[in-house]
């Protein structure tokens, strides 16, 4: 009997890659790095502003070209806009490795939990073109 290849840790490929919104610099942004600081499951995550071609205040449409071209998910609260313009983006024959809404309430430390679980149990195929509510 075949192994399910979403129990078995490195069967999926390279682990899922994310920027967070320029909002979710802070709180975010400090607990995936004290994971990342405990060597396990590490987190390749980079933040809107860090990159010299992803300043502050760039555009949703700026942000979703950037991301498809880096082959990251986006991690956003923006559940208003966002919808829009990634239908937009994708009507123009786009592609999107996805987009991560963060719910409102949601534990910090649940969210670690489940941006680690994805990035290494799940694979690019699951998250493409599509938004995933997360909490």
């Amino acid at each position: 009997m075949a192994a399910d290849p979403l129990s078995i840790k490195g069967q999926i490929g390279s682990p899922l890659r994310y920027v967070l919104d320029e909002h979710l610099r802070r709180r975010l942004w400090q607990a995936v790095q004290r994971h990342n600081g405990l060597g396990v499951d590490p987190m390749d995550i980079v933040r809107v502003g860090d990159p010299p071609d992803l300043p502050l205040s760039s555009s949703d449409p700026e942000i979703l070209l950037w991301a498809e071209r880096e082959n990251r998910i986006l991690i956003s609260r923006d559940k208003k806009t966002l919808p829009g313009y990634l239908a937009d983006h994708l009507s123009l024959g786009r592609g999107c490795p996805g987009i991560f809404i963060v719910k409102r309430g949601s534990k910090v430390r649940s969210l670690v939990e489940f941006l680690a679980y994805a990035a290494y149990e799940s694979g690019p195929h699951e998250w493409r073109d599509r938004i995933e509510h997360i909490s």
